[in-house]
């Protein structure tokens, strides 16, 4: 997933694919540990897409949080 795809998404879209993709690695990692993953590179490619949901999340926060002093 590309960061192009990740801002075309709402916030609640965003939620569900977060949602997705944490009981996903949940599962990678449960299989990596019985020695039964076959596509170790998926491990990485779900925690880099699960830090770039959060970075956009955060960023959507941050832009309609009000800047005081």
């Amino acid at each position: 997933m590309k960061v192009v795809d990740v801002r075309a998404k709402t916030d609640d879209e965003l939620a569900e694919q977060l949602d997705v993709s944490g009981r996903e690695i949940f599962n990678l990692r449960f299989q990596r540990a019985n020695g039964q993953l076959e596509n170790t590179a998926r491990v990485r490619q779900v925690r880099r897409d699960i830090a770039r949901i959060k970075t956009v999340l955060g960023e959507r926060g941050t832009a309609r949080r009000p800047r005081g002093k």
